[in-house]
């Protein structure tokens, strides 16, 4: 087994120099595309006469257009183009005329593993599961699961099996001149001026056992606005929306001395809008969701609170990078389920308490 493992390495090895036409697949969500751009950065500086696209989905567009790494984004619409058999025999059919000789499978599901398989792609490396992962002709072992090191670390080991030499990057969150002319118009509109501190509040996540109490973030904001004078934006996708209503009831019912400016943007923004938005803002208050790692990845200071914490989910592989970062998490505990989504007790939602969170804002406001 050692000597066959070996041999495959060498095999690896030996092909690299050979690769001219590279695809990269990074198909799920916000957080996971940004903690690949290092990735895509380092595969490019092994490979700069390469041509190297992405394989994305729609939502993720906006992350990955206008990065100098990049030659070409390949969208995968599930809902549309590519939706049902045909559908994806058609973007089956757009891949295998490109004849990438090289994929590199980030999001390794049985979609990903059978498309690239089918697409003809001679080399197909990435962690192997038990979704289709016998399709990759060049499997790694996964052992994401244990959560033992940071998630841009397991996608650098992808190149690292590769045989190419890297070490961690800082993400890279492109930010496009449209979306910047169109925050810029949202402050004039709405009279917010370069003295104004802007904070913003993301109420959403994936997992409802991730989403911290909307009556803490609530709480969490009239103290922010009596300590800091600040005023907030709520951020977030449209199906969070009833989230953020529930955040505005409850501070319309403590803020009875401080008058809370709130401006609510949740669905009204599209991700490339939302980069300019959070790149003006003076701190990101999020659970553990994709924005916090758009945040980190364009400078601006986050706080990202995690109510789940345990191996494959916990701090140690999801935290957002960046010195001016900071987690605040539950204790690890193992006494919680979570292998189907959102089943929790809301008593574990609530053992992190406002005051806690509020330290965390104020040692990043120190820094600044």
């Amino acid at each position: 087994m050692v000597c066959r493992d070996t041999a495959r390495r060498a095999r690896t090895v030996l092909n690299m120099k050979k690769f001219m036409n590279i695809l990269i697949v990074r198909t799920d969500r916000i957080g996971d595309v940004v903690l690949t751009t290092p990735a895509i950065r380092a595969l490019r500086e092994a490979y700069p006469k390469a041509r190297i696209s992405i394989l994305i989905s729609p939502v993720t567009k906006d992350l990955v257009e206008g990065n100098p790494y990049l030659d070409d984004v390949i969208v995968d619409d599930r809902k549309k183009m590519h939706k049902g058999l045909i559908g994806h025999f058609h973007l089956i059919r757009q891949l295998r005329r490109k004849k990438f000789d090289l994929a590199i499978v980030f999001h390794t599901k049985k979609r990903t593993n059978l498309t690239c398989f089918l697409a003809g792609i001679p080399l197909r490396v990435g962690y192997k599961n038990n979704k289709y992962g016998f399709l990759l002709n060049d499997p790694i072992a996964d052992v994401r699961y244990k959560g033992e090191k940071h998630e841009t670390e397991y996608c650098l080991d992808v190149l690292r099996h590769l045989g190419i030499d890297v070490h961690s990057l800082k993400p890279y969150v492109p930010i496009q001149k449209e979306h910047e002319q169109w925050i810029d118009q949202f402050w004039a509109q709405n009279h917010i001026n370069a003295e104004d501190q802007l904070i913003a509040i993301h109420a959403g996540a994936s997992d409802s056992a991730k989403r911290w109490p909307t009556k803490y973030f609530a709480e969490l904001m009239n103290d922010m606005v009596e300590r800091y004078h600040c005023k907030i934006v709520l951020i977030g996708a449209a199906d969070i929306c009833n989230v953020s209503k529930e955040i505005l009831q409850y501070a319309s019912n403590i803020s009875k001395e401080n008058q809370i400016c709130i401006f609510d943007l949740t669905g009204q923004t599209s991700v490339g809008q939302m980069v300019s938005l959070l790149k003006q803002c003076s701190l990101l208050i999020s659970n553990d969701s994709g924005p916090v790692h758009v945040a980190a990845g364009i400078g601006t200071p986050v706080v990202s609170i995690f109510t789940r914490n345990q191996p494959g989910i916990n701090p140690q592989r999801w935290k957002p990078l960046g010195k001016r970062s900071r987690v605040v998490s539950v204790s690890e505990d193992y006494s919680q389920s979570f292998q189907k989504s959102g089943t929790t007790d809301a008593f574990y939602l609530e053992k992190i308490k406002p005051s806690t969170v509020l330290e965390a804002i104020d040692s990043i406001f120190k820094l600044c």
